[in-house]
């Protein structure tokens, strides 16, 4: 889990200006992410996700984006919950 913190602490340094996570859940094989903000318009919004995973590799951690189980959007705003797997 300590790892966990620093991967969303990485990724909101880089990223949080524009899209901000936190984690709302973790289980045994899987972390639920949620992820808002104004999403940077030219970048796709999948990019955002693969993004944590690939700062998760730098804390040895290997996780993927399987599922996004909440969207709510706005004309300049998102939310998003999306459903990492984390793998052995």
């Amino acid at each position: 889990m300590e790892k966990l913190k620093k991967v969303i602490e990485e990724f909101n340094k880089y990223h949080g200006s524009e899209a901000e996570a936190r984690i709302v859940g973790v289980s045994e094989n899987e972390v639920l992410v949620d992820f808002k903000g104004s999403f940077c318009k030219t970048c796709g919004l999948y990019d955002y996700f693969d993004d944590l995973k690939w700062e998760a590799i730098d804390f040895g951690l290997n996780i993927e984006p399987v599922e996004v189980l909440e969207s709510e959007e706005t004309f300049e705003k998102g939310k998003y919950v999306v459903k990492y797997k984390i793998r052995q």
